[in-house]
């Protein structure tokens, strides 16, 4: 499985809102501008992020976004299930019922070997908080001496 750019971008404007989670609204150019994502494309990753709960969005010219929660309350694993949907490394785990999947459900002799992916990859991802994610970037420019 391989997490798109909408995750990936969505994951890392998150942390950047996290990071900045004291300051109140950030407006979307600066996060763009910042960590490198188109505008248009943060625009929709940021209506995903708004619709599934995550952040808040102020207009206006002191308008912008920020986090609905505090960090250590947002996993990382909401974020990627609403930028891309349930998680899966084959198809028949994303349908209700197994009859969409293959004629071999039934039999499947793999099938245990694809939930345990699924499920370990749930548990990690349900397990890392933005918090989590800031902490330990803050532990990295240390150690790199970095100036933020």
């Amino acid at each position: 499985m391989k997490l798109s750019a909408r995750g990936h971008y969505g994951l890392i404007a998150m942390a950047y809102l996290a990071q900045r989670e004291d300051e109140g609204t950030v407006p979307l150019k600066t996060i763009a501008m910042a960590e490198q994502i188109p505008d248009q494309f943060l625009e929709q990753i940021l209506f995903s992020m708004r619709k599934a709960g995550l952040v808040t969005a102020t207009r206006g010219p002191r308008g912008g976004y920020k986090l609905s929660r505090p960090s250590d309350q947002i996993k990382v694993g909401e974020i990627i299930n609403a930028l891309e949907g349930a998680i899966a490394p084959v198809d028949c785990l994303h349908s209700d019922t197994d009859q969409d999947c293959c004629v071999k459900t039934e039999s499947c002799t793999t099938k245990f070997v694809w939930e345990k992916l699924r499920d370990t990859m749930v548990d990690v991802l349900d397990n890392i908080s933005l918090r989590d994610i800031v902490e330990r970037g803050n532990t990295l420019i240390g150690e790199l001496g970095v100036k933020s």
